[in-house]
């Protein structure tokens, strides 16, 4: 038995640009051939047509999406950012990690291999655009993994349940940039509200300043707030993904949110 992660680019993604370029083409030729010259034939011509290139384009930026995000792939660079998030956080025996936003449960469980003495709590709402991650797939994917100190729930990031200062680290990947927000910051310190003091954080998403605001401003209010060693990595410029990469896969504004509360 082996896991199932997924891929962070759904086939049915890829499938579905396919298909609305193979739509889009097969309708350009039916028009052509079943009108008559003029003005209306040619606008309906040039508009499918320019939508068959279009979802064609889409398909072949997906598909490239969906070959680098691929697991078991040559790129495998889901699992190189997974990998690099769970060497961030070292628990002692007895301690625990909350992962906001678990997916297919790949970090809390890449965590869980790395602190085999520390109990390991994904939450995800796993809504109906992400239908292929589940609870089951991400207890399943344990299972496969031989990893027992991992559990998952169901949860919001907006409103965590959980008491203040209840984990002894906070993770996430690629999430919070997904949630329809005015104010991700405010997530951000939603998670932070249920880590103890002294506990570590390592958050990986897209800081860019049209979905955070002043990324630097928020690292100075969790400087005053108390927090140390706070940072924002830059993972977009060869430490996960490539310069190049993070602009066609438009991952630009990449970091990891690390720190200690």
């Amino acid at each position: 038995m082996k896991p199932d992660y997924k891929n962070w680019m759904p086939k049915g993604m890829v499938a579905g640009f396919l298909g609305g370029a193979v739509l889009s083409l097969v309708i350009e030729i039916v028009l052509r051939g079943a009108m008559t010259t003029g003005k209306l034939k040619t606008v309906l011509s040039v508009v499918f047509a320019v939508s068959a290139l279009v979802f064609c384009g889409l398909t072949i930026w997906s598909y490239l999406m969906y070959r680098a995000f691929d697991y078991n792939g040559k790129r495998q660079m889901s699992r190189q950012i997974i990998q690099g998030i769970a060497s961030y956080v070292d628990l002692p025996e007895g301690s625990s990690c909350l992962d906001v936003g678990c997916g297919s449960g790949a970090l809390a469980i890449a965590v869980g291999k790395r602190n085999p003495q520390a109990k390991i709590t994904g939450i995800d709402r796993w809504g109906k655009e992400y239908s292929s991650f589940s609870k089951a797939l991400c207890e399943s994917n344990a299972k496969a993994e031989g990893i027992s100190n991992v559990s998952f729930q169901q949860g919001d990031a907006n409103h965590l349940e959980f008491p203040d200062e209840t984990f002894d680290a906070v993770v996430s990947n690629y999430v919070y940039h997904n949630i329809p927000s005015r104010d991700r910051q405010a997530i951000l310190l939603e998670t932070l509200r249920c880590l103890k003091k002294g506990g570590t954080f390592a958050i990986h998403d897209i800081f860019s300043p049209s979905k955070y605001g002043d990324m630097q401003a928020f690292q100075r209010k969790l400087k005053e707030m108390g927090y140390e060693k706070v940072e924002l990595i830059d993972t977009a410029h060869g430490m996960w993904i490539g310069k190049g990469e993070a602009v066609w896969m438009e991952l630009s504004g990449s970091a990891l949110l690390t720190g200690i509360k």
